[in-house]
């Protein structure tokens, strides 16, 4: 099946004011090559994200590969350990991509190159969120994916006639992409510091719209995807460059399962490669054991599900309608039985949640053997419906804590001093020695053990003081 076939309406090719055709032209009388610096901010969160080894930053590596058709493009990453230049008279153009959690860090940049004259883009998650507020820190945001403005963009920056913003009508077909090229982050002399994991994309968009998240809109309620042959070739071609058949790929995509029949043929065709794999993927047809039978045959070693609560009022309260408790055990079953690991993700702070919620989590993960619990505190994410009905009871809006791991409101029903009393004791109880022995007993010895013997270490030295 491919792509083309998928698409929806809204997701067709736009009109933009910079064809295709005079953007080529531009380019052909370009005297020289404007030169591009894209960076990845990194945070300054106390939890953990940005630290140790970190994953390649897809999307910017996208953008460069884009970008680099045309111009001479430098990729820097600052999570990584490359240094962020105080002196921006090398480049043209400064392209800074960020997140919530390092919006402060993106923005400081961003008035530095601005005032040094530099045309300024920043794009992301945040800047797209909050795009009035990112204005003020650079020449023009970027809404949403640089592809489907690209031209308009690029025209615009060779011409010198720069918009304040810029957001397509449409959505472009992900049969357009270009295969990304990984040596602008490769060749950085702190490679090292990447992840072996090679982030990888099949989709985008989630048309689920739990209220807490950001992607609907980022890219609205459609959903698009890559050709698979596509998708499959740029497996092959990371195997030719490692010289190995077992490469291990990430898939970045927000919810690769939502069409069922795209998703197993894709996995059919990389059933042949010999790859292994991780992804995030939805609770809704997991439950069928042949979706976990052909997971396991195309070599996936770790799914993670966003169980996010145990407490059907809370599940209904997120618009998660995906979630069937009744399903839960069904679908952890279903992965065990084919040799998937499980990262299971779960949310803390919803106005329903109280005690009891702690205590149901932590006998469902021990039952059902969850290899990777991961935690965090329910985050008002600027520009999501929640963060608008949450807005008056926000405790602060300073961006560096939102992390998903800072305390941002006091639930209804359980205090902010006993909702952080159990979540601590919780992560303590699940990652104690006696509970990983008994959580992992019988498994692989692999990166899923070293995990969780460094989250025993992590979590003996928690305060309440470092979610405040």
């Amino acid at each position: 099946m491919l792509a083309d076939d998928l698409h929806t309406p809204e997701t067709a090719s736009p009109t933009t004011n910079g064809t295709a055709e005079t953007l080529e032209r531009l380019a052909r009388e370009q005297k020289s090559r404007k030169k591009w610096l894209l960076v990845q901010p990194k945070s300054s969160t106390s939890m953990m994200v940005d630290s140790g080894t970190v994953s390649m930053p897809l999307n910017l590596i996208m953008v460069a590969t884009l970008a680099g058709k045309l111009f001479d493009v430098t990729l820097i990453d600052e999570r990584t350990g490359d240094p962020v230049p105080q002196d921006f008279s090398g480049y043209d153009v400064v392209a800074i991509t960020s997140r919530t959690l390092n919006a402060k860090n993106a923005y400081s940049i961003g008035d530095r190159a601005k005032a040094q004259g530099k045309i300024v883009l920043l794009g992301g998650v945040h800047p797209t969120m909050l795009n009035d507020e990112a204005r003020s820190h650079c020449t023009s945001v970027i809404y949403g994916e640089v592809e489907s403005v690209w031209e308009e963009l690029a025209t615009d920056i060779i011409r010198g006639t720069m918009k304040s913003f810029y957001k397509a009508s449409e959505l472009r077909q992900m049969t357009t992409m270009h295969r990304p090229d990984f040596s602008y982050a490769l060749n950085s002399p702190h490679a090292k510091k990447y992840s072996a994991l090679i982030p990888i994309l099949a989709t985008k968009g989630c048309p689920v719209g739990c209220s807490f998240c950001t992607t609907p809109t980022i890219y609205g309620k459609s959903f698009r995807f890559r050709e698979m042959d596509l998708v499959l070739d740029e497996m092959r071609a990371h195997q030719e460059r490692l010289g190995k058949k077992t490469v291990r790929f990430s898939f970045m995509d927000d919810n690769i399962s939502f069409r069922p029949q795209y998703f197993t043929d894709l996995l059919e065709g990389m059933s042949k490669l010999g790859v292994r794999w991780n992804a995030n993927i939805s609770m809704n047809f997991l439950h069928k054991p042949e979706v976990a039978e052909i997971a396991g045959r195309s070599g996936c070693d770790l799914m993670s599900i966003g169980f996010e609560s145990l407490n059907p009022d809370v599940l209904k309260s997120m618009n998660k309608g995906s979630n069937r408790l009744h399903n839960y055990e069904t679908a952890v079953g279903n992965l065990h039985k084919n040799g998937i690991a499980i990262q299971g993700y779960f949310m803390f702070g919803f106005d329903d949640d109280d005690e009891k919620s702690f205590q149901a989590t932590y006998d469902f993960i021990m039952q059902n053997r969850i290899e990777f619990p991961v935690f965090s505190l329910v985050t008002p994410f600027p520009g999501t419906p929640f963060f608008e009905e949450m807005k008056p009871r926000v405790r602060h809006f300073d961006w560096d804590k939102y992390d998903t791991y800072h305390y941002m409101y006091e639930p209804k029903k359980i205090s902010g001093e006993k909702l952080l009393e159990n979540f601590i004791k919780l992560q303590r109880e699940v990652y104690k020695g006696s509970a990983i022995m008994k959580r992992m007993q019988g498994k692989p010895l692999n990166w899923v053990w070293f995990v969780n013997f460094l989250m025993n270490r992590f979590t003996r030295k928690l305060t309440p003081e470092i979610y405040l």
